[in-house]
């Protein structure tokens, strides 16, 4: 694979990742949301101001770049290294999107549509965990801060090599970042709650039969 090759690629993955769901289908709908709710162009804020359909398609879109992003740098010749790299980038650009002003979602889907091609098998557990704490707490943001931090645990726990563990690492470390005003509020106790989610604390709150 050449320099050239790679770069291209590398710019296709960023390229790619600028590619927003939820602005996107605003256009379409003649909105934008970050000038809506908590002002992230991200699933979750799609949901809560554009409802389930419109937050469906945001979703799958931010899922689907992070799958072409890798896709297209193995086509190109480029090894899991690269590939890694190239998942990294398309968050990157999700988050920093060249063709919205630099202001973009969170990554938590484009870091999902990475997994599908480079590591499907953390898929279950991370999602697993994600649920857990959703149900049993509420908090999205929460949600996906300690599934990605998990990504790193779960690397050690299967012995993968180092590369797998600086992958699992950066994207846990962008997640972390990007929902940094989610912690805020946490500790502050005003962050958002889907009290429907709660599934897990109503059930414990049920006083026995």
């Amino acid at each position: 694979m050449s320099l050239a090759t790679t770069l291209a690629a590398a710019a296709a993955a960023y390229l790619l990742g600028s590619v927003s769901g939820s602005l996107w289908l605003g256009k379409l709908r003649g909105v934008d949301i970050r000038t809506q709710g908590s002002g992230n162009a991200g699933g979750t804020n799609a949901f809560r101001t554009q409802g389930g359909v419109f937050a469906l398609g945001t979703v799958l879109i931010d899922i689907g770049k992070g799958v072409a992003a890798v896709a297209l740098m193995r086509a190109a010749g480029g090894d899991l290294t690269m590939q890694m790299v190239a998942a990294l980038l398309a968050v990157v650009g999700h988050v920093w999107p060249v063709f919205h002003e630099f202001r973009g979602g969170k990554g938590a889907a484009t870091v999902v549509g990475g997994l599908v091609l480079l590591w499907p098998m953390a898929l279950a557990p991370l999602l697993g965990l994600w649920l857990l704490v959703l149900l049993s707490t509420g908090y999205v943001g929460l949600s996906t801060v300690l599934a990605g931090l998990a990504l790193p645990l779960w690397a050690l726990a299967e012995g993968r090599p180092g590369e797998w563990l600086a992958f699992a690492a950066v994207a846990a470390a962008l997640l972390a970042w990007t929902h940094r005003a989610n912690l805020q509020r946490l500790r502050a106790g005003t962050e958002h709650r889907f009290e429907k989610a709660r599934v897990f604390a109503r059930l414990w709150a049920r006083p026995d039969a």
